[in-house]
């Protein structure tokens, strides 16, 4: 069992420059006006002043407005309180209720706990919290800092996140919008991500950090997004990991909105604890709900004294293909330096439980699995940042075997455009001998700079070795 992270709240909070809680140094007594307690469980029961946490400033930036969450109770000037019914969104389990169990103010953070309840008949069912600010601390472009500690548990969702005051000026959401500056899956919470959401069709574009070592449960950390027109970069624990330009939205058969629409609106900060849903998953029988807690120690969002906002959307340069007309880099596999865990041409990924290696030797490249892992992902090979043109067609071929037969997953895939397949997910038989395998698709969608040629070797009932080689992306239309 967890230590109870409440407790660590209120020992933390003793320390304010080691936790980041709220300060609870005693405020100067006033001595000629100071009640004097008649009896010693008088003295017991008198409260300590709590003197209220300076908001620092940023060199560059002026102080909007911020919460250090230091009062007895959660300041309404700042938040709303959200009431959401279970399900509303992303199928998640939680109802969204104004209770103070589950949203309160304890040792100078704000607390949003999930909890779960189950009936006479063994039905579970789930409450939660969920605060934002809008139309009490709306804004158009800043900085944004938010120190906060997760918990741990499977189907627990922490988010902060940012959404459009008026959801409607360029259309419901995805288009309108969206700023997630941290989220946690509470199944590993070695990894936070920071997302921004645009556009139709769909686009995301994501960042994240992996701890080596801890995890974001273990104690605070720092999440932050710089928003200018035309840039928003976001941190965690001041590395940062995403910095982007390239958005767009649009209704569905007509021209974009001028750029840098959706992000040239005023925002509003939200938090939530939410209980399963698409991403996470739902809770099972290991999720500490006791301790299922999202502490969050202070929100503070700077801005500059101005903004320029005389931007244009910058253009994406479609890489060419190699000579030969393949798009495909060291499709061959000749080079064997390639380095296979880099962002650049190909890379080796294991995910949810898969368990392997990939090396490139003899002009090949050849991938062995230990563990098949629980999705298609589990064991994947990808070819990066592949040009895929709107009303062009392209061919992919290459040559695979295995060491005995078993089934692998192709797909063209858009990382940046909501995982769309360009080219779907395709299933085929590899046998023992080496095979030509040949497909053709034509682009529907929206031109894609960088698109993903995918080889998944995950959840396919083998974990036989695959070689694959001559690998081949071209467009021949």
């Amino acid at each position: 069992m967890k230590k109870n992270i409440a407790s660590l709240c209120v020992a933390a909070a003793l320390v304010c420059s080691l936790s980041g809680c709220g300060s609870n140094t005693a405020a100067p007594a006033d001595t000629d006006n100071a009640a004097i307690p008649a009896t010693e469980e008088a003295a017991a029961e008198a409260q300590t002043p709590v003197e209220a946490t300076k908001t620092p400033g940023i060199l560059g930036y002026n102080l909007l407005w911020s919460d250090e969450f230091d009062g007895p109770e959660l300041n309404k000037d700042n938040w709303n309180i959200e009431l959401r019914d279970p399900g509303w969104t992303n199928n998640e389990l939680q109802a969204y209720v104004d209770s103070p169990e589950n949203v309160s103010i304890k040792d100078g953070c704000l607390c949003l706990k999930a909890i779960e309840t189950v009936d006479e008949a063994g039905n579970k069912s789930y409450t939660s919290g969920k605060v934002n600010s809008q139309n009490k601390q709306d804004f158009m472009y800043g900085k944004v800092v938010i120190r906060a500690k997760v918990p741990a548990g499977q189907g627990l969702w922490p988010a902060a996140w940012m959404m459009p005051t008026d959801e409607q000026k360029y259309g419901q959401w995805p288009k309108c919008g969206e700023i997630d500056i941290m989220e946690v899956l509470g199944n590993d919470t070695s990894t936070a991500y920071s997302t921004i959401h645009y556009g139709e069709p769909h686009g995301q574009q994501q960042g994240k950090l992996v701890l080596e070592d801890g995890s974001f449960d273990d104690g605070f950390h720092d999440y932050s997004v710089e928003w200018t027109p035309g840039n928003i970069k976001f941190y965690i624990d001041n590395n940062q990991v995403l910095e982007t330009n390239d958005w767009f939205t649009a209704v569905e058969g007509e021209d974009e909105k001028p750029y840098p629409a959706p992000f040239n609106q005023t925002f509003f900060v939200q938090m939530n604890l939410a209980v399963g849903g698409d991403w996470p998953g739902n809770p099972d029988d290991t999720t500490d709900f006791d301790n299922a807690e999202f502490l969050i120690d202070y929100v503070r969002v700077y801005q500059k004294d101005m903004y320029n906002t005389n931007v244009t959307k910058p253009v994406i340069e479609m890489r060419e293909p190699l000579e030969d007309g393949n798009y495909i880099v060291n499709g061959d596999f000749s080079d064997e330096t390639e380095d296979l865990e880099d962002d650049v041409d190909w890379k080796f990924l294991l995910a949810q439980n898969g368990e392997g290696a990939a090396v490139i030797k003899d002009g090949m490249i050849e991938i062995t699995s230990t563990a098949e892992g629980d999705v298609d992902y589990s064991v994947q090979l990808v070819s990066w940042d592949i040009p895929i043109k709107k009303d062009s067609k392209y061919r992919i071929t290459f040559d695979a075997k295995a060491s005995k037969p078993r089934n692998i997953v192709v797909a063209v895939t858009a990382p940046y455009v909501n995982w769309i397949r360009y080219f779907p997910d395709t299933e085929l038989a590899i046998t023992d001998s080496w095979e030509t395998y040949t497909y053709e698709f034509e682009m529907t969608d929206k031109t894609d700079p960088r698109g993903r040629l995918e080889f998944n070797l995950g959840h396919r009932g083998s974990t036989e070795t695959v070689d694959i080689t001559n690998v081949r992306l071209e467009e021949i239309e």
